[in-house]
């Protein structure tokens, strides 16, 4: 099994960090697009297992959380009128 270097996958990371796309990353990486998702993935899953150990017992008087805005099948001026109100189609607010 090929394994990538500390260093590529330092520099794959941060391309990610900047909003490059996976498939620029990929090729600019001169790797797998598998290969930069399994790593992504990878990193999600060390980054959550951190956050469940280090971040406990917090005595937090205020929390900020933004919004973020995406879209499922089109925006929302753009749903045809046959599938308007239809679950999730159109701009989503997480």
């Amino acid at each position: 099994m090929n394994r990538l270097s500390v260093e590529k996958r330092a520099r794959i990371l941060g391309m990610l960090v900047e909003g490059m796309s996976l498939r620029s990353a990929s090729r600019l990486a001169d790797c797998s697009i598998n290969t930069v998702t399994k790593l992504l993935v990878d990193v999600g899953m060390a980054c959550a297992e951190f956050q469940d150990k280090a971040l406990r017992n917090l005595n937090c008087r205020r929390v900020q959380c933004d919004e973020i805005w995406s879209v499922v099948g089109a925006k929302q001026k753009n749903v045809p009128a046959e599938r308007v109100g239809e679950f999730g189609m159109g701009d989503v607010w997480t």
